[in-house]
């Protein structure tokens, strides 16, 4: 679901203030891409903290104890929010950045695989999982982070990004768990705005296209217990 169309948010400034504090940049990193540059927006103090504080009032109070990073844009928020909840930062990064054991997940891109990694023992079984990303387009990344936290035994309660298709409102889940989503692609550029480094469209996965491969219907989404 997109933060725009939840109660209490229809409306919100603070999600405008958001999305026009991403510059884009048109045809990069290659033609017809419209790159969402977030790296603007973190230099927006106001804009930033709003992101942030729009994902703590959502989650504070669903008892997720893990906020599971995506390299590397899931980490500019996931640990300011993990901090806010009272949970902890895991970083599930790519291969061979982890120096400890792992766990890996390997996931299908456009032009071949990717992989995703885990240290062992970073998540406990039975805990409850969030995982953020800044960008989510079919979804690739984000699926292969569930399949990972699950085999450690965690229950990932929701997936959120900044920005997402509006081709995901309301429609799609990822491999069954709800998507959040605070604001959708902008199609113009804006070079005048501040500045923030970018959605990672150059993931062959959230490269901007259909996101038919995103799921079926949103479940609700509860406290995890």
């Amino acid at each position: 679901m997109f933060a725009g169309d939840q109660n209490g948010l229809q409306d919100d400034p603070r999600l405008k203030a958001i999305s026009e504090a991403i510059r884009v940049v048109p045809h990069f990193p290659k033609p017809g891409i419209m790159f969402q540059d977030i790296t603007t927006l973190l230099l927006d103090h106001k804009a930033f903290k709003d992101t942030v504080d729009i994902f703590v009032d959502r989650y504070r109070e669903m008892g997720i104890s893990v906020v599971a990073g995506i390299e590397a844009r899931g980490f500019m928020f996931g640990p300011s929010i993990a901090l806010a909840i009272g949970a902890k930062f895991v970083p599930l990064r790519k291969p061979g950045k982890l120096p400890g054991e792992v766990i890996s997940e390997a996931y299908v891109l456009e032009y071949g695989t990717d992989c995703l990694e885990i240290h062992v023992g970073a998540v406990q079984p039975g805990e409850c999982a969030l995982v953020i990303d800044d960008l989510v387009a079919t979804g690739g990344t984000l699926s292969a982070a569930i399949r990972l936290l699950e085999r450690v035994g965690a229950q990932v309660v929701e997936c959120a990004c900044v920005v997402g298709l509006r081709e995901v409102k309301g429609k799609h889940t990822l491999n069954g768990k709800p998507l959040y989503i605070l604001v959708e692609p902008r199609q113009h550029t804006n070079y005048s705005a501040p500045s923030v480094n970018g959605v990672e469209t150059w993931r062959h996965d959230d490269i901007y296209r259909s996101a038919t491969k995103l799921g079926s219907t949103f479940d609700p989404i509860s406290k995890c217990d």
